[in-house]
């Protein structure tokens, strides 16, 4: 009697497998996906901002973890998300980590991928900081950034400008078990 269920189970996961498609080799990491596959979109992606290790004073260094849960059908990560920090109406980008090596993650329904932005805290009110009060996120092949309550403090410049950030973000991980 338990042939009929490993078998269903078997049937079950070769559709599985041939509904993952093959890869595309493209160097444009920020929009590629895979054929047949489709890019993870915010909304059937749920993001969570934080808890962070926020730094305490200028010149301290602060990591805030993304977290994403996919909530519907399988899709694909491919690259770095696109991040950005606005003040005052201005959005000024966050670079890509130049030690990070993207890679292409599928998620399943349920499964969970995360990143990190880290970054230097800027002294209040000076000129070669950023007074940060929106992040806004948007994900490879989902051109709209959404945005989140930036609550972390001013975001340090680099050479003394504002508009070149002492911030990174990481390529995406696979998280949770």
């Amino acid at each position: 009697m338990r042939a009929a269920p490993l078998a269903v189970t078997a049937l079950a996961a070769a559709l599985l497998l041939t509904a993952c498609g093959g890869g595309d080799d493209s160097d444009d990491k920020a929009t590629a996906s895979p054929k047949g596959g489709s890019a993870c979109v915010v909304g059937p992606v749920d993001l969570e901002v934080g808890p962070a290790n926020a730094a305490p004073s200028a010149g301290d260094t602060g990591n805030i973890p993304v977290t994403l849960t996919n909530q519907s059908a399988p899709c694909t990560l491919d690259g770095f998300p696109a991040v950005g920090l606005k003040a005052s109406g201005s959005t000024v980008s966050v670079a890509k980590d130049t030690a990070a090596q993207p890679q292409k993650l599928k998620l399943a329904k349920g499964d969970t991928a995360s990143f990190t932005i880290t970054y230097v805290r800027g002294k209040a009110g000076a000129a070669d900081s950023l007074d940060a009060r929106t992040l806004d996120i948007a994900l490879p092949g989902d051109g709209t950034p959404h945005s989140y309550k930036w609550s972390y403090g001013p975001v340090q410049g680099k050479s003394g400008k504002a508009d070149v950030l002492n911030a990174s973000v990481s390529a995406f991980g696979q998280a949770g078990d």
